[in-house]
């Protein structure tokens, strides 16, 4: 009998011990992290930041970039940016990097470096301050005094000397 409620006390306190095993986390699995009192939804594979300042403003991409897993260059490349395109920054990270989403949503992506965005509003006048300009060319012209009143000068073009 005391063999019988050892082996039913020892089967119960094993049931009891077990748990259910915590659900598989893939690289897609969202996750929510809490930093500085703001909550982001990311996924698995994009690492939470260390400090966050929020931002919440429409961006576009000045140029098709990484979004990368981490605030910097050694993270894993999650997506890329398209060139022209429009995304939210939800805020601003270590390293002077900025955690984006798609337009409107609030889905963290990953991050970018801060100069690869540039506010929307800013867009167009950016893109036309960033061509290069023509340049003007310089006229060289060496001229000379000839006795007093005159002058000499030579054409740039021809190489001839013409008095004035």
């Amino acid at each position: 009998m005391k063999l019988r409620n050892l082996l039913i006390l020892a089967v119960v306190a094993t049931v009891v011990g077990c748990k259910a095993p915590p659900p598989k986390m893939t690289d897609d699995t969202l996750v929510t992290s809490e930093i500085n009192g703001v909550t982001l939804t990311h996924r698995y594979a994009v690492s939470a930041p260390k400090e966050f300042t929020p931002v919440n403003a429409s961006f576009r991409a000045l140029y098709a970039g990484s979004i990368m897993s981490k605030p910097d260059f050694g993270g894993k490349v999650v997506s890329t940016l398209d060139n022209g395109q429009s995304y939210t920054v939800l805020g601003q990270v270590e390293n002077n990097w900025l955690a984006v989403a798609q337009q409107d949503k609030q889905e963290m992506l990953g991050y970018v470096p801060a100069r690869a965005l540039v506010k929307s509003e800013l867009y167009a006048q950016t893109l036309k301050k960033d061509r290069p300009r023509p340049r003007k060319a310089t006229k060289k012209t060496t001229c000379v005094a000839v006795d007093g009143s005159s002058k000499a000068c030579q054409n740039a073009n021809s190489g001839t000397w013409i008095i004035d």
